[in-house]
């Protein structure tokens, strides 16, 4: 039974994200491979200077992703929360303001696998907080929190079931 259930919730974190539109699926497993240490991602995902910078910056806005994981407060606890929630929304807001995440769905699944499912708590909070900074352009900022959900935003409960689909770079190949 456990082997169906895990077989089903990867079916349907790859429906999810078949979902998004190739920037933000580029997005994420350019983000998954700098902060989960996977690939080189200057080698990888780099097509000019541009993207070397952004990518440098990522690496550097990334360094506080193990801090993170190492601190996610306790749901029930106010202890913690100040240095928790203020890494992450600044984090939050550096991928945000890249303006390749457009919905809370995408940003929440980038980072289930950057933090792991103990994070899922405070991902509608750290991302209101992050889109409503004023470093993101206004319409921006109007587009990322109205896709926000009531029912994402007001959830009673969060599953602690970690994330079994990892999206990786797929090579094309030379037809």
């Amino acid at each position: 039974m456990a082997t169906t259930t895990t077989a089903s919730l990867t079916i349907a974190e790859m429906r999810e994200f078949a979902g998004f539109d190739a920037a933000e699926q580029r997005y994420i497993r350019r983000s998954l491979d700098i902060g989960l240490g996977r690939q080189d991602a200057f080698k990888l995902w780099a097509r000019d200077a541009v993207e070397n910078a952004a990518i440098r910056s990522q690496y550097v806005a990334y360094q506080e992703l193990k801090i993170l994981r190492d601190t996610v407060p306790c749901e029930t606890g106010f202890e913690s929360i100040e240095g928790f929630i203020g890494k992450l929304t600044r984090v939050a807001a550096f991928d945000l303001a890249q303006e390749r995440l457009g919905c809370f769905s995408a940003f929440r699944f980038l980072y289930e696998r950057l933090l792991g499912a103990e994070s899922r708590p405070w991902l509608p909070s750290a991302f209101c907080a992050a889109a409503a900074l004023p470093q993101i352009r206004p319409e921006r900022r109007k587009m990322l929190l109205q896709s926000l959900s009531e029912a994402a935003a007001t959830a009673p409960g969060w599953s602690d079931a970690r994330p079994s689909f990892y999206p990786e770079f797929i090579e094309k190949e030379a037809a």
